[in-house]
């Protein structure tokens, strides 16, 4: 029994804090969770979302973990400064001053959807900073191991620039996100997915954010001459890694995950049953997986 005279203990504060700095010329948004003197694991968002797809996970892991995860400038809560690099290559640059300007010199980097291209040449310009990774549905650097949902990307690559932005630029709608959160799901479980996601992500567009998505969607093609650098880097360092998949994904299915494998040949890979979108579907199971995995690489950190 607690004498009275003795300090009451007080519970981990998981609390999501919503916040901004800013980075350059751009007044970014950011999710935090988690102790500032905790291991960090950093999460680059996806399309067509933004740190919003986190909400969930942050609180669940900050028990032990500090979880970071920024609005790219040109998504969510963020600005859309004019002057700025709206490529992978620029959000690569960007989160590279995020890290640095938050002093976060060491994190595991979750890795999912255009967040993986991104986030893999973060890694790339330091990895030394890398602990670990962890690669849930991420855009993978094998061309052959590409879902079919890509072949209609592909076909608008045979267009003049202007009718290939005409094209892209049709399917930036509400409509159209809806089915990008949907994907492939089973009915059972498209409806966990919150219709929040798309109504969220489509309200927040503007003309100028529309042009940006076409411009990223676009990098699709110049990103494929980019694939041997990542696979490269996947090979040479072979940072410790979980692979967590929902293999119910038209963009990046079952053989997508296990691709990884020729290049991280030691990683870990769960197969769950659910789709693209997993912290919605499955988040139980990811929240296991994880925390296992973020406990083994800390105590090797």
């Amino acid at each position: 029994m607690r004498h009275p005279s003795q300090p009451r203990s007080l519970p981990m504060d998981t609390r999501l804090h919503h916040r901004r700095i800013q980075i350059g010329n751009v007044d970014t948004f950011y999710r935090e969770a988690g102790d500032p003197r905790a291991p960090v694991v950093l999460l680059p968002h996806g399309y067509p979302c933004s740190s919003y797809e986190f909400r969930n996970l942050l609180p669940r892991l900050a028990d032990r973990w500090r979880l970071i995860a920024p609005d790219y400038p040109g998504a969510g809560y963020s600005s859309t400064p004019d002057d700025f690099d709206y490529s992978f290559d620029g959000y690569a640059a960007f989160l590279d001053r995020f890290t640095r300007a938050l002093g976060l010199d060491r994190y595991v980097l979750y890795l999912h959807d255009f967040g993986s291209p991104i986030g893999a040449r973060l890694a790339i310009r330091a990895p030394e900073r890398v602990a670990g990774l962890v690669i849930q549905n991420g855009d993978v650097p094998y061309e052959d191991a590409l879902g079919p949902a890509y072949a209609d990307i592909e076909k608008t690559w045979a267009l003049p620039p202007a009718q290939m932005r005409q094209a892209l630029g049709k399917a930036i709608n509400v409509e159209t996100f809806r089915e990008e959160f949907l994907n492939a799901l089973r009915p059972e479980l498209a409806d966990l997915i919150p219709p929040d996601l798309w109504t969220l992500h489509a309200s927040l567009l503007t003309p100028r954010r529309k042009e940006i998505a076409i411009d990223l969607i676009a990098g699709l093609r110049e990103n494929r001459a980019w694939f041997p650098e990542h696979r490269r880097y996947l090979r040479e360092h072979r940072p410790p890694t979980l692979i967590v998949w929902g293999p119910q994904d038209r963009y990046m299915p079952e053989m997508s995950a296990r691709a990884y494998l020729r290049d991280l040949p030691e990683a870990e890979l769960h197969l769950l049953d659910g789709g693209h979108w997993l912290l919605e579907t499955n988040l139980d199971e990811v929240v296991t997986l994880m925390r296992d995995f973020l406990s083994r690489v800390s105590a090797r950190s």
